[in-house]
């Protein structure tokens, strides 16, 4: 009897622990966003933590102007990339994320976490990425 308890608490504790890392720690899926970031804040009410959004278009109209679009929103973890972030707000920039299954509750709101950015200079301008 005391051999199956331990084998079923074994098991048990092996299933949760997968579980746990299957739900917030294995990369679902990453890559990269382009779109003009529209916010970066710091905000929660036990856990502060910085959380953003992008407006990504997918047409645009001849003055340049986004007609039709949705929303991204991520999390930052890095507060060295959150503070890049809040200097180009208003820019138009891509950013790299990995998707998680789920989020705890120190490490953001959204399961889509943004670890690197670049700035996209005008498309006009025959800039590229700085």
């Amino acid at each position: 009897m005391r051999k199956f308890a331990f084998i079923t608490s074994l098991t048990i504790i092996v299933v949760l622990a997968l579980t746990m890392y299957w739900k917030y720690f294995f990369t679902y899926s990453e890559g990269y966003r382009a779109g003009l970031l529209q916010k970066i804040s710091f905000k929660g009410n036990i856990f502060k933590t910085y959380e953003g959004e992008m407006i990504l278009s997918s047409v645009q109209s001849n003055t340049n102007v986004a007609i039709a679009s949705e929303k991204f929103f991520f999390s930052v973890t890095d507060k060295a990339v959150a503070l890049q972030l809040e200097k180009v707000q208003g820019e138009s920039v891509v950013v790299h994320y990995t998707e998680k299954n789920g989020t705890l509750p120190w490490k953001g709101e959204s399961t889509y976490f943004v670890d690197s950015l670049k700035v996209n200079l005008s498309p006009a301008a025959g800039h590229g990425f700085h």
